[in-house]
């Protein structure tokens, strides 16, 4: 859609009224603006910020069916975690890919009686886990998992084969499990492509970012523009899924009460080729010091490892500190005692205050990552329910869609016409039966390279076709020095038909240059003057967004994009 497009359909919404008001573009607010805009319903979705710029832009990057959870007792959630896991690896394979893990045991019995505990609902146990839990946990989650299985079984590494795959472990270990999950290579292209499939679905639809809930006066919400411009609307439905900021979003409603206590998590991306090697396309998750679960897997040719789990109720401030920085580092040294950790090794790091409810728990790591949606319902001069989207992770954001869907299409009086659960996501739409072939016959017809059309399959999914046919060529052959994986032509692409209001979108959410830690400060001003000439910047205009850009990339992520610190 172009910008003209989404201006026609958002002052259409806001002359006839709107059916359901989604706050919030995160994967939450997206998964259920795709889900009710397949039924029919007309939905406008908006944020504060760019779509998926919040705390959905801070995930481990996993897709993983919550193993973790079968200690807490949440043993809904691993069956619901483990079947969307499935369903996400067959709907979107072009950015979510099966990940084998480790699971480094350094006792035989140790933990077996406090897992028991934990299982049957105590909250205090300590987190040690030895072989003969992890055995049982490993057999539980594949149970758990079979529903439309398409990943192996897990398997049992005595000490000699767990350091005979991966010498650089600790030798402290007396075993290791070996059991499949998922990554995503770019949770933020997931959740454009949800917000793009909405519009596909729904002509009466539309999405805005950077328009902020500004205030409520009776029926009528004022949403406030970035421009200073403020439009109204009068929706029948309100859903709040504003992640760590629901509160301070239905404070702005009237709506009362304490939904959120958030912890944050940190992450760093490391440049360390003997510790990528040496993983060798698995992740290793294991327990640190203290006990908390940690890990590390080969990430676009880095190492990305975390988190950290500290409570934090201040998402406008989340930030990565030293002191989580070192402890990543610290936990890595642990389980890799000969291997250098530095950190000048670091190249990115982020982080994020994850949604989850409110609880007096002691430990956050036992706060359950489940999903609620409350409702409050019409009060006083408010004739519109809220529903607060609260909790949830990012496995299930399907299933938590569907099931918000559902209580918004009864309490609209209208029927679901129509399921997702094996409805493709963007570019995981038509994907071939056989990814080389299709390739193949692409490059031949458009004289890229068939590794250069493998890349685009793996980053676009099957919209690579539309990317090569219309930016092949010279524009093609124009690559960022920073990381030559990237053309002119595919940031013209982005910049002219993904919703791109400011430069940082396109470096740290359109692509991963800047997530990597490969960007650098001269491909940020050419990226900048491409967009200029796209968007129709001045030159004041032009010199802000780099300023800005350089300014967050290295006060929030830790980058250094001086020319002579590039990474090749």
């Amino acid at each position: 859609m172009t910008p003209a497009d989404r201006e026609a359909r958002l002052a259409a919404i806001l002359r006839r009224g709107v059916d359901v008001l989604i706050v919030g573009g995160g994967i939450n607010g997206a998964g259920l603006f795709r889900d009710l805009c397949l039924q029919g319903i007309t939905c406008l979705l908006v944020d504060k910020g760019d779509w998926c710029s919040g705390t959905s832009a801070a995930p481990s990057r996993l897709i993983h069916g919550g193993i973790k959870y079968l200690e807490t007792g949440d043993l809904r959630l691993v069956s619901e975690s483990t079947l969307e896991r499935n369903r996400l690896l067959r709907n979107a394979p072009h950015l979510v890919r099966p990940l084998p893990t480790v699971l480094p045991v350094f006792s035989w019995t140790r933990g077996t009686g406090a897992a028991l505990r934990t299982l049957l609902g105590s909250r205090t146990a300590p987190r040690s886990r030895g072989m003969l839990p992890v055995a049982l946990g490993l057999w539980l989650y594949d149970a758990y998992g079979a529903r439309e299985r398409i990943m192996p079984r897990h398997r049992l590494w005595s000490r000699s084969k767990a350091l005979g795959d991966m010498p650089a472990l600790s030798p402290r270990i007396v075993g290791a499990g070996l059991y499949w999950d998922a990554w995503v290579t770019s949770p933020e292209r997931l959740v454009l492509e949800l917000v793009q499939d909405g519009l596909a679905a729904d002509a009466s639809s539309a999405a805005v970012s950077y328009t902020e809930l500004a205030e409520r006066q009776g029926g009528t919400v004022r949403l406030r523009r970035e421009a200073g411009t403020v439009m109204a609307v009068r929706p029948r439905v309100v859903v709040n899924a504003a992640g760590p900021w629901i509160d301070h979003v239905n404070e702005r409603l009237d709506v009362p009460g304490r939904l959120i206590g958030g912890t944050r998590g940190s992450h760093v991306i490391l440049d360390h080729p003997e510790l990528w090697r040496q993983l060798a396309g698995r992740m290793v998750y294991f327990e640190a010091d203290d006990g908390r679960i940690c890990l590390a897997f080969p990430y676009l040719g880095r190492v990305l490892a975390g988190s950290t789990d500290i409570p934090d109720d201040n998402p406008d401030q989340a930030r990565a500190s030293e002191q989580e920085v070192a402890y990543i580092l610290q936990s890595l040294r642990h389980l890799f005692p000969h291997l250098d950790f530095a950190r000048e090794q670091v190249r990115h790091v982020y982080a994020g205050v994850r949604p989850l409810p409110h609880s007096d728990a002691a430990t956050p790591g036992l706060i359950s990552r489940d999903h609620s949606a409350p409702v409050a319902e019409p009060e006083g001069d408010r004739p519109f329910p809220v529903v607060s989207l609260v909790g949830g992770k990012w496995t299930t954001f399907r299933g938590f869609a569907e099931e918000v869907a559902d209580l918004v299409l009864h309490r609209l009086g209208r029927p679901r016409r129509a399921s997702t659960r094996e409805a493709a996501i963007g570019g995981g739409r038509d994907w071939p039966e056989d990814p080389v072939a299709w390739s193949a016959d692409l490059a031949a017809e458009t004289g890229l390279a068939p590794d250069r059309v493998a890349e685009l399959l793996g980053r676009y999914g099957t919209t690579a076709r539309c990317v090569a046919l219309r930016y092949a060529g010279d524009r093609d052959n124009q690559r960022l020095d920073s990381d030559a994986s990237w053309s002119l032509g595919e940031i013209e692409r982005i910049l002219r038909e993904e919703d791109v209001v400011h430069l940082e979108d396109v470096v740290l959410r359109r692509t991963t240059l800047a997530i990597t830690g490969r960007l650098g400060h001269a491909d940020l001003e050419r990226i900048a003057a491409l967009a200029g000439r796209v968007l129709g910047w001045d030159e004041e205009r032009r010199r802000r967004e780099v300023e800005g850009t350089r300014r967050r990339l290295e006060t929030v992520h830790g980058m250094r994009l001086d020319p002579a610190d590039r990474a090749a």
